[in-house]
């Protein structure tokens, strides 16, 4: 075996060039599936780490138009005409309330939430932007929001006007962010109306995860009581979604479809609404499946290179058997099997499709690192691929070698001795 590895190479290197393009389909077919995995698997682990960012234990309730099937429809579904709930079809405070009680262990905080809309504080040329969000007292824990100075709004406020900024936006208004600047009064323009609320804490601003520009400006969130937002926005006393922090160490998926459940169970007679649960965790999985079959689609695609490259490599073998006749009729002479001849021949096809494939991973690599850069994501090499790209590098040698070698190896050795 080593001596038909060596007479491999020895070819390989008496004909440089047309091994090189031999190969060539080989390391193209190679090198783009690595590639467009490599990249495929950078930008899922970015997602994933971008998404696991917002609370991969977050669970989102939210109100769903019910579908129905007619008669006038043939049978098909189709949905209610679009519509906002009524204040009776709203998830209210009541319902939470006996979720939290019937799974007190399961249930680390609730999140509520009421947009008053986009705003600018301060005045002048010293402008903010914000998105004015009256939320609970457990929203700051849901959110994994870090005080700088003060508190954080409470449910005990009421609708008094209190509001807690980012570190940003209190520096626009006051030219610091310090407990200096507790107390004090600004001025917020949302829509029409001007508001003047009361500083209560500042929140270090976080730019790791997605957030909306204004030019160069970070839009930020400011936070006031869910009361007052009520209030001020003319808002019914309800929501229309949720989110509900499942414990650490909870199973999301689970806890998500007994939330689902639960809440379901107040929409039995409620003809046109019911309720849906998502989860962060399904809302990855989702995802990164969806990316997992573009990626496996767009690779099979590239990987119809291997063929055209298998197909050379068959090639190029009948042309060396041609070139070599007097050769095997020589080694036929003095003795050699058909299997060693056989062997021989299905030996430089492997060499040939493994030197290829080792070629076409190094390329593959450099592309799919080039490609994840470009990305801004975190290089992520497949080893998995790798390990398949140089395995299929040898099934490629072996099924189109074998017809070449089988062939060398019926050669009659008398007339492979007269041919010229």
């Amino acid at each position: 075996m080593l001596d038909n590895i060596r007479m491999a190479f020895a070819s390989l290197w008496a004909a440089k060039m047309r091994a090189l393009l031999t190969m060539l389909g080989i390391i193209i077919g190679i090198g783009s599936v690595i590639a467009i995995v490599t990249v495929g698997d950078s930008l899922s682990g970015s997602l994933t780490d971008s998404l696991s960012a917002f609370g991969v234990n977050n669970i989102t309730i939210s109100l769903q138009q019910k579908s129905s099937s007619d008669e006038a429809t043939g049978g098909r579904t189709r949905m209610f005409g679009m519509s906002q709930p009524a204040e009776e079809d709203l998830l209210t405070d009541a319902m939470i309330e006996e979720f939290t009680a019937a799974y007190p262990d399961q249930v680390r905080a609730v999140s509520l939430t009421a947009s008053l809309g986009s705003g600018t504080v301060g005045g002048g040329e010293d402008t903010a932007s914000v998105t004015v969000t009256g939320v609970n007292g457990q929203y700051a824990d849901a959110n994994d929001l870090e005080l700088l100075c003060g508190r954080f709004v409470k449910d005990s406020d009421g609708e008094r006007q209190l509001a807690v900024i980012s570190d940003l936006a209190c520096e626009t208004l006051f030219d610091r962010a310090d407990a200096s600047v507790l107390g004090q009064s600004f001025q917020v323009t949302v829509g029409s109306k001007l508001l003047t609320f009361y500083l209560a804490g500042v929140y270090e601003y976080d730019d790791s995860g997605y957030f909306s520009m204004t030019g160069d400006d970070p839009v930020t969130d400011m936070y006031i009581p869910l009361s007052a937002a009520q209030k001020l926005g003319g808002m019914d006393k309800g929501y229309q979604s949720f989110t509900v922090v499942a414990a650490t160490g909870e199973d999301a998926t689970e806890f998500m479809e007994q939330a689902e459940a639960f809440f379901s169970s107040f929409y039995t007679r409620n003809e046109s609404w019911t309720v849906t649960a998502s989860s962060m965790e399904s809302l990855i999985e989702e995802m990164t499946s969806m990316l997992d079959t573009v990626k496996l689609a767009i690779a099979a695609i590239a990987a119809i290179s291997l063929l055209v490259g298998g197909i050379g490599v068959m090639n190029i073998m009948l042309v060396s058997i041609t070139e070599r006749t007097r050769e095997i009729g020589t080694r036929k002479a003095l003795g050699a099997r058909r299997g060693d001849i056989r062997l021989q021949f299905i030996t430089e096809a492997v060499v040939i499709c493994l030197v290829g494939g080792a070629l076409g991973v190094a390329l593959g690599v450099a592309l799919g690192g080039v490609g994840a850069s470009l990305l801004g994501t975190a290089v992520k090499p497949s080893l998995a691929a790798i390990t398949v790209a140089v395995g299929f590098s040898m099934a490629i040698g072996v099924f189109f070698g074998y017809y070449p070698a089988n062939k060398a190896a019926k050669l009659d050795p008398i007339e492979a001795l007269r041919y010229e």
